[in-house]
């Protein structure tokens, strides 16, 4: 077993190793967590969002997905304390740089959104907190939401835009590496994008019931549940047509795309991870189950779970198993 497991994390053309799958889940998850945010928010909610626990849950998961995928990079480079001058110098022709310029824009809109949703917790705050001591910001910070809240709907545009470009910039980051056939896949970006947003219904509804304390039977809970079925139909038809490129290239990829659902540790994780546990189960359970099941507490940790687990899986199976078979 030991050998196995050694064979799969370890070996001679593996160059992007575990943190970098952790990266990749977390940037997908925010940008996911983002959009269903500002879905729910235009969609279904009624009266102040900030009072929904979903928004709430959303308010957590898009910028600490953010924020730590982010360290996750800076740790996992060789030169750490070099990190900043990619925030400053950019190069339009280099994935990375323009992927840290999209992580700055991203970050950015999705504050200033966030400010909006909860300028009024934030005011009671600023007037309550440390005893009033914060007072005097309330002032400067209302004029400033007041005056970016004419910009409300445009904004929420942006940022849903930078969000499901970040989505997709997680797969392309990986089809640009030509020296693996599985990976140097144009399908990849769409496949990221799908299993991102996902993994942002999932995580959404688990804090939201659990953490929160959001009714499982609310008005955004079942919009949620109807939202994530054909999400994850989605990302299972994608997942068909990516292996499909693979094999129909021939050479190489369709070598590379065999191996790695036939044979081997991260052909176990996909059957069993990806396929089974992140997209069957999930589809399963909201079609065999009773309707009046499928808003307890129980269902949605264990449907939310599945969904979460199985967008994890793939993300090492794609990232592991892409570097296994070179040109």
């Amino acid at each position: 077993m030991n050998d196995i497991l050694n064979g799969a994390f370890h070996f001679e053309s593996l160059v992007w190793h575990g943190p970098i799958a952790a990266y990749l889940f977390l940037l997908g998850l925010s940008a996911g967590a983002t959009l269903i945010g500002l879905l729910l928010k235009r969609r279904v909610i009624q009266g102040p969002a900030w009072k929904n626990g979903f928004i709430k849950a959303v308010a957590v998961i898009a910028p600490i997905g953010i924020v730590v995928s982010l360290l996750i990079l800076i740790l996992h480079l060789t030169k750490p304390l070099a990190f900043w001058k990619l925030m400053i110098y950019y190069n339009v022709t280099s994935v990375m740089s323009v992927g840290v310029m999209m992580f700055q824009l991203y970050t950015a809109v999705l504050f200033v959104w966030l400010a909006l949703v909860f300028a009024d917790p934030i005011n009671q705050f600023l007037d309550l907190g440390l005893q009033g001591r914060l007072r005097w910001l309330a002032r400067p910070i209302d004029r400033c939401v007041s005056f970016l809240s004419r910009f409300e709907l445009s904004i929420e545009w942006v940022l849903a835009l930078l969000a499901a470009a970040l989505g997709a910039y997680t797969g392309f980051l990986l089809s640009v590496l030509k020296t693996y056939p599985l990976l140097n896949n144009p399908w990849l970006p769409l496949l990221f994008f799908f299993s991102g947003l996902s993994s942002g219904v999932a995580g959404t509804l688990l804090l939201g019931v659990v953490g929160f304390k959001e009714s499982g039977d609310s008005p955004s809970a079942h919009w949620a549940h109807a939202f994530e079925k054909p999400i994850i139909f989605g990302e299972l038809v994608v997942l068909g047509i990516f292996f499909g490129w693979l094999f129909l290239s021939g050479g190489r990829a369709e070598v590379a795309a065999l191996a790695a659902i036939t044979s081997g540790f991260w052909a176990v994780v996909f059957w069993v991870g990806v396929v089974f546990v992140g997209l069957l189960l999930p589809l399963a359970l909201q079609t065999i189950l009773p309707a009046k099941w499928q808003h307890s507490v129980t269902f949605i940790v264990v449907l939310t779970s599945s969904s979460l687990l199985g967008v994890v899986s793939l993300r090492y199976f794609i990232l592991y198993a892409g570097q296994m078979t070179v040109y």
